[in-house]
């Protein structure tokens, strides 16, 4: 049955509204969180991508190794999270900085009936508490300090997402998808320009003697762009994996092995076999909102990526509603002289920035694991509410927004201005029964904890809870507590023709808190201004998490920042590193369907197919 959109409107009880406001009124003084520079580094901006085609299946990530082990699932008849499944693998080799079996992962998927959400993010160990962050005077630790070691390792839950979407719509035996990384780790891949300038780029490595030995020369020195780098640690646990299912990973020696260099590291963690044993990866009921002609699907909390796209293009949404000046299709972006070719225009930027603030601001204050707090989720998504928030907007920028007073608040939480972060890998599928996936992958930060684990590396996803538990005597709401799943950025989204319940397109990117800009404006090219795959994906990378304004360096003209200085706009040039990947679903002119695929350029990643 295809989704259908979320429409009711709670009404606030009075006393949580009193609550509320007094919240809100003691924060608004407050500033804004600390916006970080991207730890995975640009790797140059590629201007030979071009959309690819295909008429049967077409599998997209962000390394070629990886698409090809997908594309030949595909070809063998498998699924589209067969595809994925094969695709996660082999990242967890090439791609060791970014994803792994060793972190987690959020899967949107459709089935050509209904869509489905899986959640495999990370869960705190029993053992941790909310001070787990907090050093003995009660001040925060400096990332690198609550990083680097077992502190910040959270129990792995890609395997068992993966497991669980697959055995409701796998196609292919699951030891089959582990064939091309078993056989790339044994055999060695070449390490790429991108690989080996985030080795090179990272200082912390060398506090690691596993990934010393693997990274490095017997100089220190970083290896070479071209070596041959063989993983036989890996290889082996991957075909426990391929045997055994991943008991092979939450049980027995690949489990006691993780438990005891987390605990054993010199900044330990309370990791423990219980917490292994007992991870369960859960299918949640997916967020889809209408959007003009179109319906957007994307993962409900502990994500915060489907409510803030929710937001974010039903806001836009609204704002065309209140005053035809406002309609993003007129914008649409203008030849440049950059390597994008194109920019958008300075009011296109300015709107979107704009609505942006406005769910980065509420994003702050409300959205955790709802398994353990009341997250409003209907009430941020309500048409009415972000009617509201669209009267903010106007024609000079609001430069910090304020969290809204949406319906449904039970409870009132001190807003979380922890330091926002930027990782991960994101992979799509589309298979030859018209099934599709989009799967968001991350161990965190660049190369996670630096705990690595029978070739591969551990996360350091506790890092995504708040570091202040609490601020004035209230709660955060993303604070840490046993079992819970830390916030994420992570918006794997599907698309649909409203009408006819057709598949549209499956996208998503890395890029940790900035993943949000970096789909609202692959989406907003898509959809609004209509541009090909691969155009969407190129168009230049900006937006606001309610800070300054973000413009990808090097990619827009003096005029547009100009404009949006005289907007009122605090201008931030930053390289800002998505991945985006993206199939969309198109016709030709007789009604044929076929797939068009892109890659992000700003990364090495490839979109393969027939």
């Amino acid at each position: 049955m295809f989704p259908a959109s979320h429409s009711s409107r709670a009404r606030l009880p009075a006393l949580a509204l009193i609550i509320t406001a007094l919240t809100l009124g003691a924060c608004h003084n407050a500033s804004a969180p600390t916006l970080p520079t991207a730890p995975e580094n640009a790797s140059g901006y590629r201007t030979d991508l071009q959309t690819r085609h295909a008429s049967r299946h077409m599998a997209a990530a962000a390394n070629p190794l990886a698409a090809e082990a997908g594309r030949e699932m595909l070809r063998r008849g498998g699924s589209a999270i067969d595809a994925a499944i094969a695709m996660q693998a082999v990242l967890t080799l090439v791609e060791p900085q970014s994803s792994g079996i060793g972190g987690g992962a959020l899967i949107v998927l459709w089935d050509g009936q209904s869509v489905r959400a899986y959640d495999g993010r990370e869960t705190a160990p029993a053992g941790a508490t909310e001070k787990l962050f907090l050093q003995a005077d009660g001040q925060p630790m400096p990332f690198t300090q609550a990083q680097i070691g077992g502190r910040s390792v959270g129990t792995p839950g890609v395997l068992r997402a993966l497991e669980l979407a697959h055995r409701k719509h796998g196609r292919l035996p699951w030891a089959q998808l582990f064939e091309p990384a078993i056989e790339l780790a044994d055999q060695g891949f070449v390490i790429s320009p991108r690989l080996h300038r985030l080795i090179a780029a990272d200082s912390s490595i060398k506090r690691s003697a596993e990934m010393t030995a693997y990274f490095l020369n017997a100089d220190g020195s970083p290896k070479a762009s071209g070596t041959l780098l063989k993983n036989p640690p890996l290889a082996a646990a991957l075909q426990r994996i391929a045997k055994e299912g991943p008991d092979a990973l939450y049980k027995g020696p690949i489990a006691q092995e993780i438990v005891a260099k987390v605990q054993g590291h010199a900044n330990p963690g309370s990791l423990s076999l219980t917490d292994l044993a007992n991870y369960s990866a859960k299918e949640r009921a997916p967020l889809c909102t209408d959007y003009k002609r179109w319906q957007v699907c994307g993962m409900p909390p502990p994500s915060s990526g489907g409510i803030a796209m929710a937001q974010i293009l039903g806001t836009l949404q609204a704002l065309e509603t209140r005053d035809k000046r406002w309609a993003l299709a007129p914008m649409r972006p203008v030849k440049a002289s950059t390597a994008a070719g194109f920019e958008p225009t300075a009011e296109a930027v300015h709107l979107i920035s704009e609505v942006e603030r406005l769910a980065y601001a509420d994003r702050a204050q409300y959205v955790a694991d709802s398994d353990f707090v009341p997250v409003p989720v209907k009430g941020l998504i309500d048409p009415a509410y972000l009617a509201s928030r669209a009267a903010l907007v106007g024609e000079l920028s609001m430069g910090t927004a304020k969290p809204g007073t949406p319906p449904g608040i039970q409870v009132a939480y001190a807003p979380d201005r922890s330091p926002l972060r930027i990782s991960t890998s994101q992979v799509v599928a589309v298979d030859d029964q018209g099934g599709a996936v989009s799967m968001t992958t991350t161990i965190e930060s660049a190369f996670g904890s630096h705990v690595m684990v029978q070739g591969f590396l551990l996360n350091n996803e506790m890092t995504d809870f708040s570091f202040i538990p609490e601020e004035n005597g209230q709660k955060v709401a993303n604070r840490v507590e046993p079992g819970k799943r830390p916030r994420s950025s992570m918006a794997p989204t599907l698309i649909f023709d409203r009408q006819s319940g057709e598949f549209v397109a499956s996208l998503g990117s890395p890029g940790g808190s900035q993943i949000i800009e970096y789909v609202a404006k692959t989406t907003v090219g898509l959809l609004d201004w209509n541009l090909d795959t691969q155009a969407a994906i190129n168009l230049p990378n900006f937006g606001s998490r309610n800070g300054p304004t973000e413009l990808e360096s090097g990619q827009f003209s003096p005029a547009l920042i100009q404009a949006l200085k005289d907007k009122g706009h605090r201008v931030n040039e930053i390289d800002m590193t998505s991945g985006t990947q993206a199939i969309v679903r198109v016709k030709d002119a007789q009604g044929k369907a076929s797939l068009a695929g892109g890659a992000d350029p700003r990364r090495e990643g490839e979109t393969l197919g027939d």
